[in-house]
């Protein structure tokens, strides 16, 4: 199969490389840095220099792979921009579409999140409306539902190596000057590599959004303490405060599907990337 993984060397794109070359597909990898795709070519992959807000180039480029697969992993946050990556959500998102029509392809997965729910008291299933003003986020999932074939990935919040939920993250950074509050909005997670996992497997699955995130939403007093703990910040302060859309999300119909985390809770992924034991929670 010929897959084409725009956001290739992003920090869920470099995961889900190896897993589609184990698997025996022609991987192309859509980079805009020369060094980059240095390295996508040294691990086996075909690299393509281009801008994806320039649309006549990543036409042009997409045209010339024919991709029957494109995985869209475009993210832009290495400096916690978020304009940024909301312009690369709307104005790539929209190009990578127009140039997958182009080329023919009928199927993208594409990454989105799964906390930008309205309001609840349950963890949020796929039904559930998107709230007004996510940065990109409902311009995006709209463009990818264009295409014949279509499957919208919600992540939770990304932890592991090379995320902002780990010791050297900026979340880690926050949580040590202690700006990390322990209060009522609750959150759901999915370890990085369980994220990638699922963007494999959604090649065989029917269009529609998926939630991926790990079996146990919780609120920031729980979390957060253990978070804490594992990157050795201090404890954190606590409110009762909640922060709009912070309700969770339901992962039954991943499951249904045959997804299911391999880190199925943020308590031993958090233990594990820390080597530090995960104190009781309140």
């Amino acid at each position: 199969m010929r897959v084409l993984v725009a956001g290739a060397t992003g920090v869920v794109g470099r995961r889900i490389v190896p897993l589609l070359l184990r698997r025996g597909d022609r991987v192309t990898g859509l980079t805009r840095s020369a060094a980059r795709a240095a390295v996508l070519r040294s691990a086996g992959v075909d690299p393509i220099v281009v801008d994806v807000v320039d649309a006549k180039a990543l036409t042009d480029a997409v045209r010339a792979v024919m991709p029957d697969v494109v995985l869209h992993q475009l993210t832009d946050l290495s400096a916690q921009d978020r304009a940024a990556n909301a312009r690369l959500r709307t104005i790539g998102t929209r190009n990578l579409v127009d140039a997958a029509r182009a080329a023919g392809t009928r199927r993208i997965v594409a990454q989105s999140i799964a906390f930008g729910y309205h309001d609840g008291p349950d963890p949020a299933t796929e039904d559930v409306p998107l709230r007004a003003g996510l940065a990109g986020v409902p311009e995006l999932e709209s463009a990818v539902a264009e295409l014949p074939e279509w499957v919208v990935l919600r992540y939770g919040l990304f932890y592991g190596p090379g995320t902002w939920y780990f010791p050297d993250g900026a979340m880690a950074e926050r949580a040590r000057a202690g700006e990390l509050v322990a209060d009522e909005s609750v959150a759901s997670f999915v370890h990085i590599d369980d994220a990638a996992a699922a963007a494999v497997a959604a090649f065989d699955w029917p269009s529609g959004p998926v939630n991926i995130c790990d079996d146990e939403p919780a609120a920031a007093r729980t979390w957060v303490p253990v978070f804490c703990d594992a990157v050795q910040a201090s404890p954190p302060p606590r409110t009762a405060t909640r922060s709009p859309g912070s309700r969770g999300a339901n992962n039954q119909r991943a499951h249904s599907l045959g997804w299911l985390p391999a880190v199925p809770s943020w308590r031993e992924g958090f233990r594990a990337f820390a080597g530090a034991a995960t104190p009781t929670s309140p």
